[in-house]
């Protein structure tokens, strides 16, 4: 299996879709289907039965996940992409716009 290049925490820039030129950061990555869920990017409105406990029932605004291949890694501000290199033995992100390592 391959790694992803974008992962949890990061912040990232989305470039296609409703939400472009959106920044935001990354609440989690699904593997398994290249997709991520991203802080106040693809908002849905989802209903909300009432409960037997009492609860009412509402209207609910929440983030929907969106494919990995619509969003670019912010670096410093910019927009870039990413690459994997050998450094010590250890497997590193860099960015392919500055060449600098990420983590």
């Amino acid at each position: 299996m391959s790694s992803l290049k974008i992962k949890k925490g990061d912040t990232v820039k989305v470039i296609a879709g409703k939400d472009v030129n959106t920044e935001g950061k990354v609440m989690s990555v699904d593997v398994k289907n290249h997709k991520i869920l991203v802080e106040g990017v693809n908002k849905i409105t989802k209903h909300v039965k009432k409960q037997a406990n009492g609860l009412e029932g509402s209207i609910v605004e929440k983030e929907a996940p969106i494919d990995i291949s619509n969003v670019m890694l912010v670096v410093k501000g910019k927009a870039t992409r990413v690459g994997f290199k050998v450094e010590n033995g250890k497997k590193v992100r860099f960015a392919k716009a500055t060449g600098e390592v990420i983590d």
